[in-house]
């Protein structure tokens, strides 16, 4: 698992090779904000399949596995406990580090609770 953040003006797919560099997947599972090709044929070219549901203003739909796409689920309920604390919510710290520093220890209760 990785985590990388960067200033608020950015959209993350601006980010999002960095994001999967370095690791190997079978499939690559994201919502439609990543459906970019450039992103998709960076996933094939580690050998994966993108499983990212094509957005609706799309001329040539790709196929996604619907099925394996619903399991994100899990990936967005942690998301959603981890907003349940505060500092994480509104990021009071002004200094990246120390803001990236307490997502990673809520991280970590949640995954012992």
């Amino acid at each position: 698992m990785r985590l990388i953040a960067g200033p608020d003006q950015k959209n993350d797919m601006a980010r999002a090779k960095e994001l999967i560099e370095g690791i190997a997947a079978d499939k690559t599972v994201a919502d439609k904000g990543y459906d970019a090709d450039s992103l998709a044929e960076a996933i094939v070219d580690k050998g994966g399949e993108a499983v990212i549901p094509p957005r609706r203003c799309r001329k040539t739909p790709r196929d996604d596995d619907k099925d394996l796409y619903k399991e994100r689920k899990i990936v967005e309920r942690f998301f959603n406990k981890l907003k349940q604390f505060r500092p994480v919510a509104t990021r009071y710290d002004k200094l990246l580090a120390n803001y990236l520093g307490f997502v990673k220890l809520a991280a970590v209760a949640i995954w012992i609770r």
